[in-house]
């Protein structure tokens, strides 16, 4: 029969844990130290080292702004290193305790295997909030900041912008005579185009007072930062009557309008959806709704549900990997590592189908984001469940 070490991992500075607790997770812990050094370190080397070596050499890139490049992608990769992390910790840790026949020494003495694998899904659960948090606020942070880098360092700060057909629609609630309020059209925004600075043959159409009607139509249009309205240039309003008929025309070198910077949020679209965290996403939701472009709006919104259902890959993982390494058999580093791999591919395909058809519509966006993981928990519970028969 195995005797249980102490464990000398973790001090007693836990006092609320058992020793079984303490001991099942220094187990775990160690593994998966070790897999966030190797995973990160994969990840960097393949996913932005060989095209930062290849800057360097050929356009010029400073070495110093290519090592604090690096750095600044550091986060992204570290948060999809956590959750293959959990798996291999917990594959590794689990298989370690079967095939020393832990496992038996434990059940022995009344130990279920759920009070076994529930240390571990206690610490996968942690990591999960912790990859939230990275995910969320240090990641998209770093990433933006480091396209900024790349760009200043390889003089594309102003690259050419042009952005087509903007359209932004304000709307209002009124109170009609019986009392009951509809949601109606009080302005209506359009600009041919812009040109990352200024809006260019712009229209609109003012219904926001009663019994008068504005169309406003001028040759460009800029955002006033300071007076946070729109600075319009070269123009003409045309106010119409109630019957439609005209009631005046103005002519104006400048005018300014109160309308929200929302048409300009929309047209810029300054950062990718790995650069920005949940709250600005959900902001940048609420202006896109108005732009009529309904796969554009479904894909932001299957991203924000990937986000909050991101992290939970870790809980997933960690159930999955504890429920095979717990089963008998001899697995080494080699195996779980290759085991790991293969899991790690076979469940982001499966997410990457499932946010194609978010995308595309087959399925609610929440579906798509969560499908993944609940898949995932029925198969590591139903694994789990076999190992403890």
């Amino acid at each position: 029969m195995t005797v249980l070490k102490p464990l000398k991992i973790l001090p007693q500075r836990f006092p609320n844990l058992s020793v079984l607790d303490r001991y099942v997770v220094g187990e775990v812990l160690l593994p998966f130290l070790f897999g966030m050094g190797m995973f990160t370190a994969l990840m960097v080397a393949i996913g932005t080292g060989f095209d930062l070596v290849r800057k360097v050499t050929e356009s010029g890139l400073l070495l110093g702004l290519a090592l604090e490049i690096m750095l600044l992608r550091l986060p992204g990769f570290i948060v999809y290193a956590f959750p293959m992390s959990v798996l291999l910790a917990a594959l590794m840790a689990y298989s370690r305790f079967s095939s020393d026949s832990e496992l038996v020494a434990l059940r022995s003495v009344g130990v279920s295997l759920y009070r076994i694998v529930l240390p571990g899904l206690v610490l996968s659960l942690a990591i999960a909030g912790v990859t939230f948090l990275v995910n969320d606020q240090i990641a998209p942070a770093a990433n933006y900041q480091a396209s900024l880098t790349e760009k200043q360092a390889l003089g594309r700060v102003s690259p050419k912008f042009r952005e087509e057909n903007i359209i932004y629609p304000e709307y209002n609630e009124v109170e009609q005579e019986d009392g009951e309020e509809r949601t109606v059209l009080t302005r209506l925004f359009y600009a041919e185009v812009f040109d990352g600075e200024q809006m260019e043959n712009l229209t609109v159409l003012d219904r926001s007072r009663t019994g008068v009607n504005q169309v406003i139509a001028a040759r460009s249009a800029v955002w006033n930062f300071e007076e946070n309205t729109w600075d319009l240039f070269e123009g003409t309003i045309y106010i119409l009557a109630a019957d439609g008929s005209y009631r005046n025309i103005i002519r104006f070198d400048r005018q300014q309008i109160a309308l929200p910077r929302a048409p300009l949020d929309l047209a810029k679209k300054s950062r990718d959806y790995g650069e920005m965290s949940l709250l600005q996403a959900q902001q940048y939701l609420e202006v896109l709704r108005y732009s009529g472009s309904e796969r554009r709006i479904r894909k932001l919104q299957v991203r924000i549900q990937e986000k909050i259902a991101f992290p939970f890959i870790c809980v997933v993982f960690g159930l999955i990997g504890s429920a095979i390494g717990l089963r008998p058999q001899n697995t080494n580093r080699a195996t779980s590592f290759g085991i790991c791999v293969g899991l790690v591919f076979a469940y982001y395909l499966l997410s990457f189908l499932a946010s194609s058809l978010g995308v595309w519509g087959g399925v609610s966006p929440f579906i798509a984001a969560w499908l993944p993981n609940f898949m995932g928990l029925a198969a590591g519970s139903w694994l789990l469940w076999r190992a403890a028969r």
